[in-house]
């Protein structure tokens, strides 16, 4: 629920580069090779990042089937999600998931940033991040209210990640927001955000498509007058989704309106070497369906 407190002064751009700087510190545990040791000791596969993707994302919404999985993830092919899914709580219980998860951000974050876990600095951005993430406005927000109701865990390093968590669900969860105002289904928020060159459509392909499914989606897409034959954005397709990242600031900016703009910079300025760290491991892709920096 919102917490009450004043915070004028945060504009887009810091919103943004709030979302960036978290999006990292988050999603590394999707990439690390600690955390595919606890998947696998839980009994799922670890050849590719699927199986344990999710369920550690979905656990905080408990054992629920894959058309709610597929309804708060939006992009993924409801086959995909499935095909993980569908198994997901027979080979472990959700609240045995959200145990290896915070286990595996446990050692992922010990093995990037050794001493640093435990530095003052580390701290305070714990602190501020979690200022944040106590303030987000979860109402019609699933993925953000199921994180934000599970319990805070002690080490600074976990809670930073834990208001991590609940930080970019907060934002996802309205970015979905923003799809369906704009009129873009599943598929076409995908085609639309390749056709701006986002990322290249091979990338996409990750989300399970068909493509049978992604030439329909684009075909109705070139109906709407916003992509061309060829794939690639109209001028009305490229305002589309400007205005679609604009709706999404918009929507995420509260947490950081009632943190304030100082202790917001702050924050900022405190993860930045937690962020260039991760990076440093080379375990993020470098293309992602993001469109981090393209949108």
């Amino acid at each position: 629920m919102r917490k009450n407190g004043v915070g004028a002064g945060v504009g887009p751009d810091q919103v943004r580069r709030m979302w960036h700087l978290l999006e990292v510190l988050h999603s590394v545990l999707y990439y690390a090779p600690e955390a595919s040791d606890e998947a696998s000791s839980l009994g799922y596969g670890t050849k590719e990042r699927w199986p344990s993707y999710f369920p550690f994302r979905a656990a905080p919404l408990g054992a629920v089937g894959s058309e709610r999985v597929a309804s708060a993830f939006y992009s993924f092919s409801p086959r995909m999600v499935a095909e993980y899914v569908e198994p997901a709580w027979d080979i472990a219980s959700p609240d045995t998931v959200l145990a290896a998860r915070d286990r595996a951000v446990d050692r992922v974050y010990g093995a990037i940033l050794g001493d640093r876990v435990h530095s003052a600095e580390l701290a305070e951005a714990a602190a501020l991040a979690r200022r944040a993430a106590d303030a987000a406005d979860t109402a019609g927000r699933p993925l953000a209210a199921a994180n934000a109701e599970l319990p805070w865990p002690d080490a600074p390093h976990l809670q930073l990640w834990r208001a991590a968590a609940i930080l970019r669900e907060h934002r996802g969860d309205g970015h979905l927001a923003a799809l369906l105002v704009a009129g873009l289904d599943p598929v076409e928020s995908l085609v639309s955000f390749a056709a701006i060159g986002a990322a290249p459509v091979e990338v996409f392909e990750s989300r399970g498509w068909s493509p049978e499914e992604w030439a329909a989606a684009r075909d109705r897409l070139v109906a709407r007058g916003l992509v061309r034959l060829d794939g690639t954005a109209t001028a009305s397709g490229r305002e589309l989704r400007r205005q679609v990242e604009r709706h999404t600031d918009e929507l995420a900016a509260g947490p950081w309106r009632f943190l304030g703009p100082e202790a917001t910079a702050r924050l900022a300025d405190l993860l930045g070497e937690f962020w260039v760290a991760v990076l440093g491991t080379g375990l993020m892709p470098s293309g992602t369906t993001l469109g981090i920096g393209k949108a």
